[in-house]
């Protein structure tokens, strides 16, 4: 779709077939007198933003998970996801999706993964609650990275609660990429909160798509390595991890993630090579990690062969993050998202960490456009809500794509060909110790019983809101392949 404007009639001798071509400045509108839906119509013309075919991507989300605060002076800022939402709404990307508003997670749905005793503590903990309850707060992790604040249970479920539901999108074939940029908190353990997460989400939700997916691939591409994740899945092969984080035991956190730490060490265990690691020092910069990451990440594929992937997409690996100490641009971080899609596999796409908020939301911005294969102009949209965090030349100057190496500090390069050629040929051998993909007999799980009600009454409401969505969208033809409209 492109924004056209059909010429004059024309006068006698002129040919009587006219092109159509694109608006002179003095025939243009006037942007401002546009009301902001048609500001945004206006943007999926001028973006060619289409729902892509042949395929099927779902968004999942609930607002309420923006008005939470984990502290001042805390580097989470789940402001984030408001702007990047606002980036998303901007330029017309729901419209290439199927968008839904997530409930919150049940305990009883939680407890696929963490234990009872700590969701009952995480349940009714109050910040009022800190000084009498010292000894179950250290039990359970908790301290300046993983504090007590208002409204903390509601968070924690209802950032599970989308990844839930973008997993079930899945695998009940409504959806081919789903994702769930709230999510993706993936230092969790099962009983312990730990670096700014309180629930695993990751593995919960990779729990729900292994009731019907023999093979789980998980990557995870977060500066901070995917420790929660690999530890809930060490004692089965039926989940691979695969992690690329900045690697420093004595000063970065986890501080785990070794070239050499692969799964259990005892070979007669299922998860025995399963566990892969990319170690990487500060300063690596676009070309070197894309062709890491599909050399490395293709060859996994090859020899695991999963029947789905999650990604996980934190964006504290792009260069000038708060916590990160890499180089990367956002291209750079979405050309994993756009390798592991061009695999054809059910893809539940998710967040992660992502610490200076502007290009957190440019980069999942730019991701979902990936997704849905549009291709997206570099000036944002004029109409964007909170505007100012992206204007200015340090805050990228209103670009969807500014280069981060020149906006803030460049971290010096301690990487060499040498580096990642072992890397390269040490996953290659960790690989050849799997015996072929674990061939699975599947069993029927039953449905959560208690939670099948709620399910199925929520199933009614979204094909009803779908159907009036679907009904608004003939009427204009927003987001129709092949289909001009003009302005």
């Amino acid at each position: 779709m492109s924004v056209l404007t059909r010429l004059p009639v024309p006068s006698l001798g002129q040919s009587i077939v006219q092109e159509y071509g694109r608006p002179s400045p003095e025939d243009e509108m006037d942007i401002d007198s546009l009301s902001l839906q048609d500001k945004i119509l206006r943007q999926v013309d001028l973006n060619n933003i289409e729902r892509p075919h042949g395929c099927t991507v779902s968004f999942h989300y609930n607002h309420d998970v923006e008005s939470h605060h984990f502290g001042r002076h805390h580097p989470m800022k789940p402001w984030r996801l408001t702007l990047t939402k606002q980036l998303v709404l901007s330029y017309g990307l729901q419209y290439a999706m199927d968008c839904y508003e997530t409930r919150a997670a049940s305990k009883e749905e939680l407890e696929m993964f963490h234990k009872s005793d700590y969701l009952e503590f995480l349940e009714s903990v109050r910040p009022k609650d800190v000084v009498d309850r010292q000894e179950l707060l250290r039990q359970y992790n908790f301290g300046d990275d993983c504090p007590v604040f208002d409204g903390l249970w509601d968070y924690c479920t209802l950032y599970s609660g989308a990844s839930i539901d973008a997993a079930r999108k899945l695998i009940n074939n409504q959806a081919d990429i789903a994702i769930n940029w709230s999510g993706g908190l993936h230092h969790a353990k099962k009983s312990e909160a730990s670096g700014f997460c309180y629930i695993n989400d990751i593995v919960v939700a990779i729990v729900e798509l292994l009731r019907h997916h023999p093979r789980i691939l998980y990557v995870d591409i977060d500066v901070h390595h995917g420790d929660g994740v690999e530890q809930a899945f060490a004692s089965t092969d039926r989940v691979m991890t695969l992690s690329y984080h900045k690697y420093n035991p004595e000063e970065f956190f986890p501080g785990t993630g070794g070239l050499h730490e692969t799964g259990p060490e005892n070979p007669n265990n299922p998860g025995a090579h399963h566990g892969l690691n990319v170690p990487l020092k500060d300063g690596i910069d676009d070309d070197e990690y894309i062709d890491l990451f599909d050399t490395v990440t293709g060859a996994v594929i090859e020899s695991y062969h999963p029947t789905a992937i999650v990604l996980q997409c934190g964006a504290d690996s792009l260069g000038g993050d708060r916590l990160g100490r890499f180089n990367l641009n956002i291209t750079a971080h979405g050309h994993c998202i756009d390798f592991i899609k061009r695999q054809g596999l059910p893809l539940l796409v998710i967040g992660g960490g992502g610490y200076t908020a502007r290009n957190v939301a440019r980069v999942w911005c730019h991701e979902t456009s990936l997704c849905v294969q549009a291709q997206l102009n570099n000036e944002l949209p004029a109409h964007i809500p909170y505007r100012q965090a992206f204007a200015g030349v340090a805050h990228g100057d209103m670009q969807l794509y500014p280069n981060l190496s020149n906006l803030e500090v460049r971290h010096p390069n301690q990487h060499d060909r040498k580096y990642f050629e072992n890397i390269k040929a040490k996953i290659r051998e960790q690989l050849r110790y799997l015996q072929g993909a674990p061939s699975v007999q599947m069993r029927h799980i039953p449905p959560n019983l208690l939670g099948l009600r709620e399910e199925l009454d929520e199933e009614i409401k979204e094909e009803r809101e779908a159907e009036e969505v679907t009904r608004r969208k003939k009427e204009r033809n927003v987001g129709g392949r092949g289909e001009h409209r003009f302005v």
